[in-house]
């Protein structure tokens, strides 16, 4: 694994040498993911950056969960979409225990899709809870770091960065692969944007996910637009990629700040996924678009 001092001088190289080199790690296929929003809103948690906490007035719709059904439907949608992964995404700290049983179900169901892996992100697990998973066949678990250790209090005090890590240690426990990955522009330092691509090498997911942080008007962060600029997502999605090499680097939520000739220059040096569609609480880009961009750069779809 490269020390700090590496990875920070890697990072203030000249932006295209700097590309250079995590170009030779990118995939010439890109992989495909997608999402249903299960549950929104009403979270206990005070994440500063979020729309679904029940500690700022977002004024967002809340609903319970799902039916099974509007799951089914939506992952074979994203099927036709060339997803190749489908995502239940709960709100909530951690799983609802008079909701498990039907998560576990809708699992299942997407696992009967030929052609579609199941993933979840529903929270912080105790063991118990990854063990159903494993057994119910989840083939990928999500739960992001989001942001550095030292700068995590900055974001969210109502639970720890340690129970976040302590629920990746379970996820590969219980063999099923892991997504975790960051939001970038939070007020982050450089250096704890390097501290985070060291601890994704530590954890060692199978897809880190790079989330942009699009402020939410009445969360804390909500005038926090300019704390990150393109190149500096270049730079840090380069480091992070060097640094995981095995990793697939996937753009989430908030790749629409980039402009679209800077997100193609990370999907041709740096990124090797997407998640297609509408992401939690905002808009993404439409799937026949990114379809016909990834061909465009002679990518194929994974």
């Amino acid at each position: 694994m490269l020390d700090k001092e590496e990875l920070l001088r890697l990072y203030n190289l000249d932006l295209e040498e700097l590309l250079n080199i995590s170009k030779m790690y990118v995939k010439d296929e890109v992989e495909f993911c997608s999402l249903i929003n299960a549950r929104n809103g009403k979270c206990s948690q005070n994440c500063k950056y979020c729309a679904q906490s029940s500690h700022y007035n977002t004024e967002i719709d809340s609903f319970p969960l799902v039916e099974i059904d509007e799951v089914r439907k939506s992952a074979q949608d994203a099927l036709k979409n060339k997803a190749s992964r489908f995502a239940i995404v709960t709100s909530g700290k951690t799983p609802d225990e008079s909701d498990f049983d039907k998560m576990l179900e809708m699992i299942e169901e997407i696992n009967k899709i030929d052609g579609l892996k199941s993933c979840a992100s529903i929270g912080i697990l105790n063991e118990e809870q990854a063990k159903r998973l494993a057994k119910a066949g989840l083939k990928r678990f999500h739960h992001n770091i989001n942001t550095s250790r030292t700068y995590y209090p900055e974001v969210c005090t109502t639970h720890s960065f340690e129970e976040r890590i302590n629920t990746c240690k379970l996820v590969k426990k219980y063999g099923m692969e892991l997504c975790c990955g960051v939001i970038l522009g939070m007020g982050e330092t450089v250096e704890q944007r390097i501290e985070m691509a060291m601890i994704l090498s530590e954890i060692e997911p199978e897809s880190i996910p790079i989330n942009i942080l699009m402020p939410i008007p009445h969360t804390p962060f909500e005038s926090y637009i300019d704390k990150i600029d393109e190149e500096n997502i270049l730079r840090t999605l380069a480091v992070i990629k060097i640094a995981n090499p095995k990793s697939v680097l996937r753009f989430c939520g908030g790749r629409m700040r980039l402009s679209k000739e800077n997100q193609e220059k990370a999907l041709t040096t740096c990124v090797d996924g997407l998640m297609v569609g509408n992401y939690l609480t905002t808009v993404g880009a439409k799937p026949d678009e990114d379809i016909v961009m990834v061909k465009n750069l002679g990518k194929k779809i994974k």
